[in-house]
Order: structure tokens, then C-alpha cells, then sequence
């Protein structure tokens, strides 16, 4: 009798060992537990040890860390009607356990699904000049549309970065030949601003001298000292008429007494 009672509890003692074991788990620090009893939601549990128990309380751990999740590359026909291929990655993490898991069945699989879908209606919006050169604002459109929509699944959308948008080999030839003329027309531009300074420059300096016949003078002075610096063997002297006529003039005039 002793030896079946001893038997017996033994027995019972291994099973609630066996029992006590089962219940038990241990969650990390960026892991919780959402428990449910009999089939409806009790409660989120932890960080750190937790019991559940068995056939009774059912646990899905959720993993509240930030989530890289690469979009796959989608077909975008931009505004004015140039097919692109764009991908991207998008930084996202659970912030509610509870609606994580009820509200939606696979949280990784619909952010993915939602997040192609928006990358695609928000660039379709768009040229692709802005596409090439607006890449901050694109990002920051899809992500707050894709953190508004997420809300309700518990999930918070951190960041979106657009990775490549690739183009065919015609599209970059003919990018590649506005880019080209685009930097003519500046230098065309700029030429022509130069000569309009230069043409200012002379005309306002012509308008000086007009108004002031002793500085064309030594305008002419300073051209003689130049010239004769020269090795030249035969150097020609232009003489403006005025200066030529007051030197006859002053020949022909008497000497005063």
C-alpha cells in the first residue's frame, strides 16, 4: 500500500512538474506575449518569465523591433507617360501587440501588399523630372499615407526610402541629350549676359570720354606709351581729327605780342 501510495504521488508530482514546465515562457526584452483564454483575448504579457496555461490560454509572440521590409520593384507609368521601374524599403514596427494580431492576419504580409500599392498610386502622381529630383518629398508622401493606413493594424511606419527608379536605355539617351542642351542654352546665356556687360562697360566709357576731351587726350597719350614698348619695326600713329585740327589750328594762329 505504501510502496503504490508513494508510486502514486510521484506520479502526480512528475505531471505537475510537467505541467509547471509547460507554463512557463520566457519573453525578451523586444518580445511580447498576447494571451488568449478559451479563445478570446486576455491580455498582453511581458518582457520576462510568464505562465500559460496549457489548453486553456493560447500565446502568439509578437516582435516589437523595427522591421526592414524591401518592396519589390514596381511598374510606375509616371504623369507624363514614361514607364519606370521603382523599388523601395520601408522601416516599420509594431506598437500594438493586440491589434497586431487581431486586427489583421499576417501584419507583414499586408504592409508589404500596402506599401506596392501606394508606391504606385503616389509616384503615378507625379512627372519624372520630380521623381528624379524630388525624391525627399515622394519618400515622405508614401510614408505618412502608409502610416495612416497602418495605424489600425497597430503598426508605426518610421521611414520609406525610395532605393532606385530605372529607366530603359532609350528614356536615358534622351535624358541624357536635354541634359546636354540644357547646359548649351545656360552657356548661351551666359555668353550673351557677358557681351550685354561688356557693351554696357564700353558705352559708358565712351560716354566719359565725350563728356571730357583731355581724357581721350591721355587715352591717346597712354595708346602712344603701349605702342612704343613694342619691337615692332614700323609703328602707325592714328591721330583722332580734333587733336589734328588744334594742333594745325594752334600753328596757324599768330603769335601774340
Amino acid at each position: 500500500m505504501i510502496y503504490e501510495f508513494n508510486l502514486g504521488l510521484g506520479t502526480v508530482l512528475i505531471l505537475l512538474a510537467v505541467l509547471v514546465a509547460s507554463s512557463l515562457r520566457v519573453l525578451r526584452e523586444y518580445e511580447r506575449g498576447v494571451v488568449f483564454m478559451l479563445g478570446r483575448f486576455w491580455r498582453v504579457k511581458g518582457p520576462g518569465m510568464i505562465v500559460v496555461l496549457p489548453a486553456i490560454q493560447q500565446m502568439v509572440k509578437v516582435d516589437l523591433r523595427v522591421v526592414t521590409l524591401d518592396v519589390p520593384s514596381q511598374d510606375v507609368i509616371s504623369r507624363d507617360n514614361v514607364s519606370v521601374k521603382v523599388n523601395a524599403i520601408i522601416f516599420f514596427r509594431v506598437i500594438d501587440p493586440q491589434k497586431a494580431i487581431i486586427q489583421v492576419e499576417n501584419y507583414l504580409m499586408a504592409t508589404s501588399q500596402l506599401a506596392q500599392t501606394t508606391l504606385r498610386a503616389v509616384l503615378g502622381k507625379h512627372e519624372l523630372d520630380e521623381m528624379l529630383a524630388e525624391r525627399e518629398r515622394l519618400n515622405f508622401d508614401v510614408q505618412q499615407i502608409l502610416d495612416a493606413q497602418t495605424d489600425a493594424w497597430g503598426i508605426k511606419v518610421a521611414n520609406v526610402e525610395i532605393k532606385h527608379i530605372d529607366l530603359n536605355e532609350t528614356m536615358v539617351r534622351a535624358i541624357a541629350r536635354q541634359a546636354e542642351a540644357e547646359r548649351e542654352r545656360r552657356a548661351k546665356v551666359i555668353h550673351a549676359e557677358g557681351e550685354r556687360q561688356a557693351a554696357e562697360a564700353l558705352l559708358h566709357a565712351a560716354q566719359m570720354l565725350a563728356r571730357e576731351p583731355a581724357a581721350m587726350q591721355l587715352r591717346y597719350l597712354q595708346t602712344l606709351t603701349q605702342i612704343a614698348g613694342d619691337k615692332a619695326s614700323t609703328i602707325v600713329f592714328p591721330i583722332p581729327m580734333d587733336t589734328l585740327k588744334e594742333l594745325l589750328g594752334g600753328a596757324a594762329r599768330p603769335p601774340r605780342e
